[in-house]
């Protein structure tokens, strides 16, 4: 499938997805992935760009002084997202936008957040070069996702899954975006897998001016997994 039939193919599966996207994702939320949402307010400031922000689950968790401004595909997810931002009094600028093309300047933003994105993005290595490229220089970019389990039971189980997931809805299970990161020239601060590796929290920052590629320190946790 070529990548505008993958692109609007994805549009549709969200846009069905909304109205029951939040109920759906809560238990998952709240188990695999506790704390997360918190991990990625802590970590956000500034002029703050969330790609991918479906339903707004984020919202409330930044901090806030931050400069809020999120971009999705799905016009439904928006929507949601916009009922969120009233209900939590939060200012938000929402853009309809595909995140292998980001409608910003190079440069824009402090922090870029993409949680449960990348999973079923099509093209998920030009969605990260695009999320480096409207950082500034020295900001950071935060990743959450699922991500293939450092158990090969499990990773062998997601991967059987995904031959259903792939064709249906665009959505990978034992996909990983660390050497993305990598390739889209950042620098990777902090690195941690959740429960049995199906779940993964990452912070890379975009090196200063002046600064070499590799000049930065990798800080993992004692439970973060070596590319």
């Amino acid at each position: 499938m070529d990548a505008g039939r993958a692109t609007e193919r994805q549009r549709r599966v969200w846009d069905r997805a909304a109205p029951d996207y939040d109920r759906a994702m809560a238990r998952f939320e709240r188990g695999i992935l506790a704390g997360s949402r918190e991990w990625i307010g802590a970590r956000a400031t500034g002029r703050v760009l969330e790609v991918a922000i479906g339903t707004g689950r984020s919202l409330g968790f930044y901090a806030a002084d931050v400069a809020l401004t999120g971009v999705d595909l799905s016009p439904a997810m928006l929507a949601r997202a916009g009922e969120q931002a009233r209900r939590l009094g939060r200012a938000v600028e929402l853009v309809e936008g595909d995140a292998e093309a980001l409608p910003f300047d190079e440069g824009e933003f402090d922090t870029v957040v993409c949680a449960l994105g990348l999973c079923s993005i099509p093209r998920p290595d030009v969605a990260v070069a695009e999320m480096a490229r409207v950082l500034r220089p020295g900001g950071s970019l935060l990743l959450l996702d699922h991500v293939g389990s450092t158990w090969p039971p499990v990773w062998a189980l997601q991967w059987l899954l995904e031959r259903i997931t792939i064709p249906l809805q665009g959505e990978h299970f034992t996909r990983r975006q660390v050497a993305a990161v990598r390739r889209a020239g950042l620098e990777i601060v902090e690195d941690e897998r959740l429960r049995i590796g199906i779940a993964e929290r990452l912070l890379a920052m975009k090196p200063a001016a002046g600064c070499r590629h590799g000049d930065g320190i990798q800080t993992l946790s004692d439970s973060a997994q070596p590319a």
